[in-house]
């Protein structure tokens, strides 16, 4: 004889065993209590948040002999009947296998008869699920059902219900269970059944239940069977670790690891997909993350490590994985090249979102990677505090930015070292000085020279600018003082005469015209003619 599962052994039979349901009960038990139950309820939520058993809770109360505050006694033939499931008063039905039209005709039939109780309930599983003339067909029921019959819709995808048949339910809405409750229930049946389970093995439950009491129960059962230790598995710590360290070899080793376990591809991705949700939540709003307090410590430490920038990138991508994958001849090809890309982060930097990621792993005080490159800011310029116009990020070599000298430059070093204060100017500036040339120092009086009075003026204006760069580059503080050059010698051979442009233009002598001797072009005819010897060109007559 087979061993009654513990999901099935510890399956809530009163309200007050209902676990994480709490406005649940208390909705039913004072329909129940004031006399004011409703005709058709619709239970909707997460699979093994305890929806059919509290519409066979509900169906022992509405049959009880002696209930009490809202609870059912258990222990008349009514409570027992319907526990054993052998109940007239009960009928159960999936309609993901019955959700034909006449399915819905024979339920309807059915539901006219009388019955043992004082209530016949319906159960109608997965309603989702029916087809539109099954739904046609149950609808009319629902709006004008049999004063003793109460149905019970139960399904996990409320929205593909049909809003006529949804507002003819009062709709209760079932929620995954906090995990201290969760927690606090597996214990509760660890020592009831007389378990032996490491607190290892408790944490990998609960990750595992993900907020539901029976698939919580089934993994125990499961992790109890293999002696209460966890099986050395796959674990997607592996591949978040690898993810922050950049370790595209780490992360290939644990995906093969978990498909040699028996793991599908997609199956893998969306654990991963999962697991970054929730590395995005304990940031974000960690009251979300379903799991324990230590549990949610190490999710948000490995937050903090891969950048909210980069989760938000994984999550984006191994999700299009997961469409690509409905078409690929191998999907695990297509989950692995995109790992792999993923952890090209370092080479792979110029969009947006991994220049984030870059900026929050420094804020987080990550290492840099060896790989990596080394990044250096763009020279600035000193006399304006900004970035030099054509500087580089530079991978090793010295910036081109001026240095500042620790000494005070030498007269002969001011007029050797004038290009490095004129290429740190301003553009405009630095185009203005670039024709100025040293002269000499005398007295912490430079001099220089510019092209004409003109160009003094013009100079003069950017002074203090000048002043400062010196100071900056050289060392020195030092007062310009200007001097327009010499004009130049029209005497010199070098000096080119500049003369009227009436004068640079030679008159042409008539004499100096010869008779041109370039042939005619012949005409189309000759050239026909020379094309096709022998031949007569004849005027076609024109038609009257």
């Amino acid at each position: 004889m087979a061993v009654q599962s513990l999901y099935r052994r510890y399956r809530p039979r009163r309200f007050d065993e209902l676990k994480g349901q709490d406005h649940v009960v208390r909705a039913l038990r004072n329909a129940v209590i004031n006399h004011r139950e409703g005709q058709a309820y619709l239970f909707s939520g997460p699979r093994g948040t305890g929806k059919t058993s509290t519409a066979r809770i509900l169906a022992k109360v509405l049959n009880c002999e002696a209930p009490e505050d809202g609870e059912p006694c258990g222990v008349c033939n009514s409570c027992a009947s319907i526990d054993s499931g052998n109940s007239y008063d009960v009928l159960e039905l999936d309609a993901a296998s019955n959700n034909g039209v006449e399915n819905m005709r024979d339920l309807i039939e059915r539901s006219s008869l009388g019955s043992p109780g004082r209530h016949r309930v319906y159960i109608l599983d997965e309603v989702h699920m029916l087809s539109k003339p099954a739904e046609a067909a149950l609808l009319k029921t629902l709006e004008e059902p049999p004063p003793h019959v109460v149905f019970v819709l139960a399904t996990t995808d409320p929205q593909k219900v049909s809003e006529t048949i949804r507002s003819r339910t009062q709709h209760l809405q079932f929620h995954l269970l906090p995990i201290q409750e969760l927690e606090d229930h597996v214990r509760f049946v660890i020592k009831d059944a007389n378990l032996k389970m490491s607190e290892q093995a408790i944490r990998r439950v609960l990750e595992q239940g993900g907020g539901s009491a029976r698939d919580t129960l089934s993994a125990l059962e499961l992790v109890a069977s293999s002696g209460g230790e966890v099986e050395d598995g796959f674990s997607s710590d592996e591949v978040i670790a690898a993810l922050i360290n950049s370790d595209a070899g780490s992360a290939l080793v644990a995906m093969a690891k978990a498909m040699q376990l028996g793991t599908e591809p997609r199956a893998l991705a969306e654990e991963i997909i999962r697991h970054l949700r929730e590395c995005f939540l304990s940031q974000m709003a960690p009251d979300l993350v379903q799991c324990t307090d230590e549990r949610r410590a190490e999710l948000a430490e490995q937050a903090r490590q891969l950048g909210n920038a980069q989760i938000v990138k994984a999550i984006e991508r191994l999700g299009e994985v997961l469409i690509e994958m409905r078409h690929s001849p191998d999907p695990r090809v297509m989950l692995e090249v995109a790992m792999v890309g993923l952890m090209n982060r370092g080479s792979s930097g110029d969009d947006l979102s991994s220049l984030i990621s870059r900026i929050e792993r420094l804020e987080a005080g990550v290492v840099r990677e060896p790989s990596a490159p080394i990044v250096r800011p763009a020279p600035i310029n000193p006399a304006t505090g900004r970035a030099q116009l054509g500087g580089k990020v530079s991978g090793g070599s010295t910036p081109p930015s001026p240095v500042v000298v620790s000494e005070p430059a030498s007269d002969a070093q001011v007029v050797a070292k004038w290009s490095e204060v004129v290429s740190s100017l301003k553009p405009l500036v630095r185009a203005l000085y670039s024709v100025v040339s040293p002269l000499s120092v005398s007295d912490d009086v430079l001099m220089v020279s510019a092209p004409n009075a003109t160009h003094v003026t013009k100079a003069e204006e950017h002074r203090k600018a000048v002043e400062s760069a010196i100071e900056k580059v050289l060392g020195r503080t030092l007062s310009l003082q200007f001097s327009a050059a010499a004009p130049k010698d029209p005497t010199s051979p070098t000096q080119r005469t500049k003369r009227p442009v009436a004068d640079e233009i030679d008159v042409l002598d008539p004499k100096d015209v010869a008779e041109s001797t370039v042939a005619t072009t012949p005409s189309a005819i000759d050239q026909l003619t020379k094309a096709f010897p022998g031949s007569q060109v004849v005027d076609k007559p024109k038609k009257s």
